[in-house]
């Protein structure tokens, strides 16, 4: 696996997106599924803090990330259906990271849910999301 620049984790092949490359978000297999991002300015709102188009880009990713591991197939086709959103507190530097866990489903639908924090652990957001699986052919 490819390794950014002075990171630990590793890029995934789900992260080799023009999404991932125009944001800077990283994800990895922490915890069931993990998506960070380094807050640059490029990603704030006009209040000067994280936009919450990219809260809710990091949780659908940390969903996804889990939902590929938990099936063990980090490359595996899954498109979000639904996804929810709650907006808790607001951060304007540093790194957060989503962690996604996998709550159910069954073969094509998958249910997952993630917490969105900061450095030292505080809450930011969580969503929760469902996840068509898509058979390759």
């Amino acid at each position: 696996m490819d390794r950014p620049e002075g990171r630990g984790e590793a890029l995934l092949p789900i992260d080799m997106s023009g999404a991932r490359e125009l944001v800077g978000y990283r994800s990895s297999l922490d915890g069931g599924g993990s998506c960070s991002l380094e807050i640059g300015p490029q990603h704030l709102n006009r209040l000067g803090l994280l936009h919450g188009g990219f809260v809710s880009m990091l949780l659908d990713n940390g969903c996804g990330v889990a939902i590929r591991n938990a099936i063990g197939n980090t490359d595996a086709g899954a498109v979000t259906v639904s996804l929810s959103v709650n907006f808790i507190a607001g951060a304007g530097s540093g790194r957060v990271t989503a962690t996604g866990r996998v709550t159910g489903g069954g073969k094509s639908l998958k249910f997952a849910e993630a917490e969105l924090r900061d450095e030292t652990g505080r809450l930011l957001a969580t969503g929760s999301a469902t996840f068509r699986i898509i058979q390759k052919r």
